[in-house]
């Protein structure tokens, strides 16, 4: 069925094409919701889609100001960089000249102008918004446990069996248990020695199970014993650990402010396409 908002035509082709472009990640997040229902929530939502869109580009064609041609040349210049010829680019978008090409990249600036505009005086975030953000989702600024970790690895492959990498790893653990320091020995044994072994600070929940089971169950300054995982075999030392936290309001603000900064412009865009709907004259034909 097609609508025609404020005179203009909107063929039902275009609501179909909506439909189908927010498909995948619909059906993703409301997996759990009746087919039926949520293939009619979807069309309802797609069709609401489309009249948002033609009554922002009826707006923006009535009251946006005019774009410097100089503009639009220099976007369409930016956009041809990324096809390798006129004919791809034309095919790609559905147009068929470069004057067609012109009029959308006009009408989308007018759009971001329009909403520029919308959202030009809005307010800052409180400090109490902020803070009652922060405290409402705890969870979000939580880091996990992590620890700085070296290791001697001696991969199993088709290079090395599982006995010879063995047999090397307990020549390494028997020079340590002889007080030689784990950093003396590490390029000796290591099939990972770029940089002595060291990984670094490790987060728990990046490396594979079996060797967090072992670092993760170290002390400062420890030393494993040799460990198996799906790669060969481990000797680790931990160096420093910290525990899960949660990162203090300080350090979570600019996040915050962003994440309330964008819900500010949401309501006000949503406040300014209200009002459009309000006005509008829509008729499904």
């Amino acid at each position: 069925m097609a609508l025609i908002v404020n005179g203009e035509k909107i063929e039902d082709s275009a609501i179909k094409q909506e439909i189908e472009r927010l498909r995948p990640d619909y059906e993703r997040a409301f997996s759990d919701q009746d087919p039926k229902e949520r293939e009619a929530q979807l069309c309802d939502w797609s069709r609401e889609n489309v009249i948002e869109r033609v009554l922002i580009n009826q707006e923006a064609k009535k009251n946006g100001e005019k774009i410097p041609e100089s503009e639009i040349e220099s976007a369409l210049a930016k956009i041809k960089e990324q096809y390798e010829n006129e004919e791809q680019l034309y095919k790609e978008l559905g147009v068929k000249d470069d004057e067609e090409i012109k009029g959308h990249i006009e009408l989308q600036m007018r759009v971001e102008q329009k909403l520029n505009e919308v959202c030009r005086d809005l307010p800052k975030p409180s400090q109490a918004d902020i803070q009652e953000y922060y405290e409402k989702n705890t969870e979000q600024f939580k880091t996990a446990e992590s620890a700085r970790i070296a290791h001697i690895v001696k991969y199993v492959n088709w290079q090395t069996d599982e006995e010879t990498a063995y047999n090397t790893m307990r020549q390494a653990q028997d020079e340590l248990k002889n007080a030689a320091a784990f950093e003396a020995i590490v390029d000796k044994y290591t099939d990972c020695g770029d940089s002595g072994g060291d990984l670094g600070n490790v987060v728990k929940g990046q490396m594979v199970e079996e060797f967090e089971d072992v670092v993760f169950n170290l002390g400062v300054g420890q030393v494993s014993d040799v460990f198996r995982t799906r790669f060969g075999f481990h000797i680790a030392k931990v160096y420093d650990r910290k525990p899960a936290a949660v990162r203090e309001l300080k350090d979570a603000k600019d996040e915050i402010v962003n994440v309330l900064e964008q819900q500010i412009r949401g309501e006000a865009v949503d406040k300014f396409i209200d009002g459009l709907k309000d006005k509008a004259k829509i008729e499904e034909v």
